[in-house]
């Protein structure tokens, strides 16, 4: 039957229905921080702020109230601050610290009690805050760069420590050679011993850090694939066909 004339006719296929916004809670002690997000994000389509909290213990009363589905969390907080609430907060709803600090101890006790993400305030954008907090609510993890160097600066200090040869003064005494005349193999340059280039370093950086491909690519703002690419790429160099081995060989130990 033909539609009569001048009557409208109903879209085939109709539109799918929008995606309802990602529902987010900020945590943060300063109140400029929190409104300033809370603006931003709220004005960002797909997302909106659902409640606010200016320390741990109202975050988690907020998250138990309004079930967000992801928790923007600040460190240093009065009261409770972030660190102690998180264990808490991940339980209710993946939890995003988001924050000024990337001391290397917070970054990984953070990281280590289930936090999904970490971006230091500073280091991402309006576009990639965004692709991080759905990131993160799917179970794909955000490291910027501040606290991914956290990690590595963790990794290198658990690394073996190289003995300092002594040499004899004129008395006979033993005493610590000049830098000048270390060949620690530790002080030597790993790029220049395996000829990577400057992003197959920072991603083997990243690789003997314990990240996954997936926390590589957020950390460097760039595609799975292309970290594998990468990572096909050191492992040739390096004549290696497994993390662990790469790891081994990157650190010296192998």
């Amino acid at each position: 039957m033909r539609p009569s004339p001048g009557s409208s006719r109903p879209d085939f296929p109709p539109p799918a229905p929008a995606d309802p916004p990602l529902r987010l809670l900020v945590a943060d002690d300063n109140p400029v921080v929190r409104a300033g997000l809370t603006a931003l994000l709220t004005a960002c389509p797909g997302t909106t702020v659902v409640a606010e909290a200016g320390d741990g213990r109202e975050a988690y009363e907020a998250a138990l109230r309004h079930r967000p589905d992801v928790i923007l969390l600040d460190v240093r907080m009065p009261g409770v601050d972030g660190i102690s609430a998180l264990p808490h907060l991940v339980r209710l709803a993946p939890v995003m610290m988001l924050t000024y600090s990337h001391e290397t101890e917070t970054v990984r006790e953070a990281l280590r009690l289930g936090a999904g993400g970490y971006l230091v305030h500073g280091e991402f954008t309006t576009e990639q805050l965004v692709r991080a907090v759905r990131d993160v609510r799917e179970g794909r993890p955000h490291v910027t760069p501040g606290a991914a160097k956290a990690l590595l600066t963790t990794l290198r200090s658990d690394a073996p420590a190289h003995e300092t040869p002594n040499t004899l003064d004129s008395a006979g005494n033993s005493t610590p050679s000049p830098l000048s005349q270390l060949q620690s193999p530790m002080g030597q340059s790993f790029r220049s011993r395996f000829r990577l280039s400057t992003r197959e370093a920072e991603i083997m950086d990243l690789i003997a850090s314990g990240m996954t491909n997936q926390q590589i690519a957020a950390a460097c703002f760039i595609s799975e694939k292309t970290v594998k690419n990468h990572i096909n790429r050191i492992f040739a160099k390096l004549h290696t066909t497994t993390r662990s081995q790469a790891t081994a060989k990157w650190l010296g130990v192998a």
